[in-house]
């Protein structure tokens, strides 16, 4: 098979003169931002509880935010230990874990991290869909979503999207693509170039998947925007503050959300066009691929810090004067 433009394809060293300082820093920021934000989301149930002692109102939109941290934070436990393996043992993936059948198939370890990289990249977007899809309903579509969202409707999803995404994400391991190891030996992800249709058909609907997904988020955070200028307009300036905080809490959650898709989006689009130029251009460029799946694991590193930051009332403050600007 060709190893045209991909060095550390079969290397079973790291690369000499790369330090284990940066992916340590990224793992320990993912962590604790992802704590931080569980617990706050844990501070606003108990605040969120109705009087007598039944259960909590907690909205659909901060059960989804909670999934998002959770997924991000596992995927993080699950990831960023192996990279830090490989850099303690000095061995690549390939060679840290069990060999693969063949000298040209990766070893066990970098075909598992493989497939995490893609179903934690693929799972966060699809949370991302859900809360853009939630915002867009409750604005638009009042009457729809009071009857048919349910948190029953949540716990049937979430279990289903996840098990598809799971398939799907394990298409290469079943042949259609092809796990490979990148430099400097402690990254594994599927082969974004070279090859025939076979070993790249997965890493183009992976990023056809993907943008479709960004481009429905997009278009669900226009529509709620529409939806809650068209509110405010409607609303008198002089009410009483009951009637404006439904409308602002809409806006806090459609804020949130617009951070985070933006960054999502950011973190997302090196990987998709790093897809398309492999298949279509057969641009080797390893170094380009590289960070374009650092970029993919920064986004979930830095989606808790946005609702950490998001989340005090100086931002949320400054934010609203803007807005109502």
């Amino acid at each position: 098979m060709e190893t045209k433009g991909y060095q550390c394809r079969s290397s079973r060293y790291i690369e000499s003169g790369q330090s284990a300082v940066p992916s340590s820093v990224l793992f320990a920021a993912g962590l604790l931002g992802n704590v931080l934000a569980l617990l706050l989301l844990g501070q606003h149930r108990r605040r969120s509880r109705s009087p007598g002692g039944r259960p909590p109102r907690v909205s659909a939109f901060y059960v989804l935010v909670s999934a998002l941290a959770v997924t991000d934070l596992l995927g993080k436990c699950l990831i960023s230990p192996i990279v830090l393996a490989a850099y303690a043992y000095n061995r690549s993936l390939s060679e840290l874990g069990p060999g693969g059948r063949s000298e040209d198939e990766p070893g066990v370890l970098c075909q598992l991290f493989a497939f995490l990289m893609a179903f934690f990249g693929l799972a966060s977007t699809l949370l991302l869909l859900a809360m853009a899809l939630e915002c867009w309903l409750s604005l638009g579509h009042p009457y729809f979503y009071r009857r048919h969202i349910t948190r029953r409707l949540g716990v049937t999803l979430g279990p289903a999207a996840a098990g598809l995404c799971a398939l799907f994400c394990a298409l290469p391991l079943l042949g259609f693509g092809v796990p490979m190891q990148y430099c400097p030996g402690t990254w594994c992800f599927i082969r974004m170039a070279g090859g025939g249709p076979r070993e790249l058909v997965f890493p183009v609907l992976y990023a056809s998947l993907m943008g479709l997904l960004v481009l429905a988020i997009g278009a669900c955070n226009v529509s709620s925007m529409r939806h809650l200028y068209g509110m405010a307009r409607r609303q008198p300036r002089r009410g009483p503050p009951a009637a404006a905080a439904p409308r602002m809490e809409e806006l806090d959650h459609l804020i949130l959300l617009g951070l985070m898709t933006v960054l999502f989006t950011i973190c997302s689009l090196p990987l998709i066009i790093r897809a398309y130029l492999g298949a279509f251009a057969d641009d080797f460029n390893e170094n380009a691929d590289l960070g374009a799946l650092r970029f993919v694991s920064v986004n979930s590193i830095v989606d808790p810090w946005v609702f950490i930051i998001f989340r005090t009332s100086v931002f949320r403050t400054f934010v609203r004067r803007v807005c109502q600007r």
